[in-house]
């Protein structure tokens, strides 16, 4: 091909759009770990404790919950980070769609629920996605709902997630 087209090998492909790739003669590993590094610093949350799940017990956001107004522009820029992240990180994606639905005239409460996701992600950065070689394909799926969870319009929110 080389001879036909000009085109470079560079080797084995290490970084693409944000995502760390580990490659091994047994497995390719996708991971985020450098934007989500980046992401907690940009934030002010570097050094900041980390939390085991994403959300608190049965957390229920609506769209006037009290709370002053935040600064629009951090949290888009925080949601939109976090739902990029969801790319090797499933196990936020319930969280990031939740504080998506808030992205005109958020809160404090959304806000500071948007740092606890943050605060997750600084525990679970060495997470990602391992291909296995010679491992066969089982699809496995996980689906969850609740029943009227939204405070706002009574709508119930499902999901669904295959591996």
């Amino acid at each position: 091909m080389m001879r036909q087209y000009e085109i470079t090998d560079l080797g084995m492909l290490h970084h693409f759009l944000g995502l760390g790739v580990l490659q091994t003669d047994t497995c390719i590993f996708l991971h985020q770990k450098k934007f989500a590094k980046t992401l907690l610093d940009k934030f002010g949350l570097k050094d900041c404790k980390s939390v085991a799940t994403p959300l608190a017990v049965n957390e229920k956001l609506s769209k006037m919950d009290g709370s002053d107004l935040a600064d629009e522009t951090l949290y888009r820029q925080m949601v939109g980070s976090l739902l990029y992240l969801t790319a090797t990180g499933l196990d936020i994606m319930f969280a990031a769609s939740l504080l998506a639905r808030f992205m005109h005239n958020p809160t404090k409460k959304h806000m500071g629920t948007a740092k606890r996701v943050l605060r997750y992600i600084q525990g679970t950065m060495n997470y990602g996605l391992a291909y296995e070689k010679g491992k066969g394909a089982v699809l496995i799926g996980y689906c969850d709902s609740d029943w009227s969870g939204s405070e706002d319009d009574m709508r119930s929110t499902s999901g669904y997630a295959f591996n």
